[in-house]
């Protein structure tokens, strides 16, 4: 009975997680009128704790001159991630804050109580065009960390781990894969990994168990959990929460993915455009804030 119940447990070690759904990503526009591919929110999927979006900006190819950014705007209670693939995006902020976002860097804006940033082309990527291709997840901070002062974390490429594995490449942006762990910190406990699979390889990502995980197809196609459900480009591909791996394999052509998951705060979520908020009290107070200049402004 003891060797059955010990065989029954090494079973149990690894639990490949099942879908338990694929939506389609909607078109968009946004900022000045740049072309986003929205995973969520759109009619299928309002948020998935504790992530509140996840916006795919182009590919697009930019001619000379054309190039569109987001102007300044606020946010308050979260934190946003960029992501560039290919282009170059310049920020500012109320903070006094400044920098360039390339391809292949990533930023990490926790907004916390209130800042005013823009994300905006750079002059160079403007004047001479050329693809732009990137992404932007929110991630939800907890009613204790709403009102923390605001901060960046900025992560060029060259410094971000990259694994290579038996026809995988995983680029290991947060959380940890194949031995290796992110230098990035973050305030709720997430894994953001870019995976590359050849042809016919897989890859088995051991996840915590009360962590929600979805999967975004940047290209290609694959197939996903126990039962090795089809997806392809721009589908967002839901996790069940049972179990504790993820099953990605490519079909006949690369898949690039992006694999993200993070532990649900379970808290209410009350969101008004670029605030996201507990009450809508807190909203009230937010837009508040902005209307009367207690977030600052952009003024170099």
């Amino acid at each position: 009975m003891e060797q059955n119940t010990n065989q029954e447990l090494e079973r149990d070690e690894t639990k490949t997680r099942s879908i338990l759904q694929v939506i389609n990503a909607k078109t968009t526009m946004e900022g000045e009128g740049f072309l986003v591919h929205r995973a969520f929110p759109n009619g299928s999927l309002r948020e998935f704790d504790p992530f509140l979006l996840l916006d795919e900006m182009g590919p697009i190819e930019i001619s000379p001159g054309n190039a569109k950014g987001a102007p300044d705007h606020p946010h308050r209670g979260f934190e946003t991630v960029t992501y560039m693939i290919d282009g170059t995006f310049e920020h500012k902020d109320s903070q006094g804050h400044s920098g360039k976002i390339k391809s292949g860097d990533v930023q990490w804006m926790t907004a916390g109580s209130g800042v005013i940033h823009s994300e905006m082309p750079e002059k160079e990527f403007v004047q001479k065009g050329g693809t732009l291709h990137g992404f932007q997840l929110w991630v939800n901070l907890p009613k204790k960390d709403k009102m923390m002062n605001p901060r960046y974390q900025e992560l060029p490429s060259k410094k971000i781990p990259i694994v290579q594995r038996d026809g995988v490449q995983v680029k290991v942006i947060a959380g940890e894969s194949m031995g290796v762990k992110a230098i990035i910190e973050t305030r709720t406990p997430i894994m953001y990994l870019h995976f590359t699979i050849q042809p016919n390889a897989q890859v088995k990502q051991i996840i915590p168990q009360n962590y929600n995980a979805f999967a975004y197809v940047v290209n290609g196609e694959g197939l996903f959990g126990n039962k090795q459900i089809s997806a392809h480009k721009e589908q967002i591909i839901l996790f069940e929460q049972e179990g504790n791996e993820i099953s990605i394999k490519a079909s006949v052509s690369p898949l690039d993915v992006l694999l993200i998951a993070g532990i649900p705060l379970g808290e209410p979520v009350t969101r008004y455009g670029p605030f996201v908020m507990n009450t809508q009290d807190e909203i009230n107070q937010a837009i508040l804030d902005y209307n009367t200049g207690k977030m600052g402004k952009i003024d170099f």
